[in-house]
């Protein structure tokens, strides 16, 4: 928390020199009892552009790639010969040194 906001908060607050409060703004506005837009706007938040759609929708051909890719990696795992050249043999990679 700012330093100032702390000592308001013990202190009290200093009135504003222009006489407008925002928090009587705001509970005096409140909601409003009647939307001329609702009708035009309702729309955007139905059929095919619900909330569920839009977020099931947002990363097309996701699903079939991860099957894919778990395929392949069942794949290379089970049927694919381990031959890894270089890796823990000494053919001269690191380890030790061959005399001349």
């Amino acid at each position: 928390m700012q330093p100032s906001r702390l000592l308001r908060a013990v202190h009290g607050e200093k009135p504003n020199i222009t006489g407008f409060d925002p928090r009587k703004l705001a509970a005096a506005a409140g909601q409003p009892r009647y939307d001329p837009w609702e009708r035009a706007e309702a729309w955007r938040y139905t059929g095919i552009f619900s909330r569920r759609n839009r977020f099931k929708n947002a990363f097309p051909g996701l699903g079939i790639a991860t099957v894919a890719f778990a395929a392949y990696c069942a794949y290379e795992h089970f049927f694919m010969k381990n031959d890894h050249h270089g890796h823990g043999d000494d053919h001269g990679h690191g380890g030790k040194t061959q005399a001349l």
